[in-house]
């Protein structure tokens, strides 16, 4: 099941991407004919408009649609009518993993990690779908970093591989934008990493039972239609339940956590010539069962 979030009159509704494709808003779901389970789930995520709440209701949700829910349509119209989307999730902790792709390590020309290589970006970082990402003052080196991006469930801490999985709730796609020249310059990833606007996440997110396995998902980069990251999540160095692992040994997860696993080869910075992004650039990250992410560089 694909949900997420979109922003209409002001405010911030969950929406359901149906198999046509329409976005349709969930109080289409929450009809009078619902569950009452239903109904109740999805008023608490329309009244306190969490991340918990809003994620504690996809499995009921998900339950009943592939039951008797079968028969909801777009009858009160697709919702990008007279909305665009916001991101799917607000991140207590949006975490982020370098180096963690073998062939992009190498083309950074950094040793390989023996560990986890472990960041966070900022809540103000945060953005989503079709929204413009402003070029920071002084920036003149940003780059792209198309990554999956981990959504956590539930409460996670000093969880094993084996069971790591069962704390996530879905996935989606991410940006890690990052103005290379405030990164290096700094000797640190904090300030190049966590500008505003730099890490969108979307269209929506895709439930784990839909992607069982996340170790063989094609992911790729454009700007402005141009192919410039090309790879599968096969290629990752440490994969998802030895990601979760890693961090709740150390930072206890809680709903809505976002954890972006790494990106592939082919960033800006180490292509010869660089290339990097430059106001009215259009960048797009597509994630194989995901979707597409599509943000615009502004001046």
């Amino acid at each position: 099941m694909k949900a997420g979030r979109y922003i209409h009159d002001g405010k911030v509704r969950p929406f359901l991407v149906l198999p046509s494709g329409e976005l349709v808003d969930w109080r289409t779901v929450a009809t009078d004919w619902a569950p009452p389970q239903v109904r109740k789930v999805v008023g608490q995520a329309l009244d306190s408009g969490t991340d918990a709440d809003f994620l504690a209701a996809l499995p009921i949700l998900e339950e009943y649609l592939a039951g008797e829910g079968n028969e909801v349509s777009a009858a009160g119209g697709d919702i990008l009518g007279g909305g665009r989307l916001a991101p799917p999730l607000i991140p207590r902790n949006f975490l982020c993993i370098g180096l963690n792709y073998l062939d992009h390590a190498r083309e950074s020309k950094m040793e390989l990690p023996v560990r986890p290589l472990l960041f966070a970006k900022t809540a103000n970082a945060i953005s989503g779908h079709g929204f413009s990402i402003a070029t920071p003052k002084g920036a003149e080196q940003l780059d792209f970093e198309a990554e999956l991006a981990v959504v956590i469930g539930r409460r996670c801490s000093r969880v094993g591989a084996t069971e790591a999985l069962k704390y996530v709730a879905g996935y989606t796609c991410a940006n890690d934008i990052s103005a290379r020249d405030f990164q290096f310059a700094d000797g640190q990833w904090y300030r190049g990493k966590s500008c505003d606007g730099f890490g969108p996440l979307g269209p929506w997110l895709v439930t784990a039972s839909e992607i069982p396995d996340a170790r063989n998902l094609r992911i790729s980069c454009r700007v402005n239609g141009a192919t410039m990251q090309d790879s599968t999540t096969s290629n990752l160095i440490f994969g998802v339940p030895e990601l979760v692992e890693f961090i709740s040994s150390y930072i206890t997860l809680e709903a809505g956590d976002v954890i972006a696993t790494g990106t592939p080869p082919g960033v800006g910075f180490a292509r010869k010539p660089p290339v990097y992004l430059r106001p009215g650039d259009v960048v797009e990250v597509e994630i194989e069962r995901i979707g597409i992410l599509r943000n615009t560089i502004q001046a």
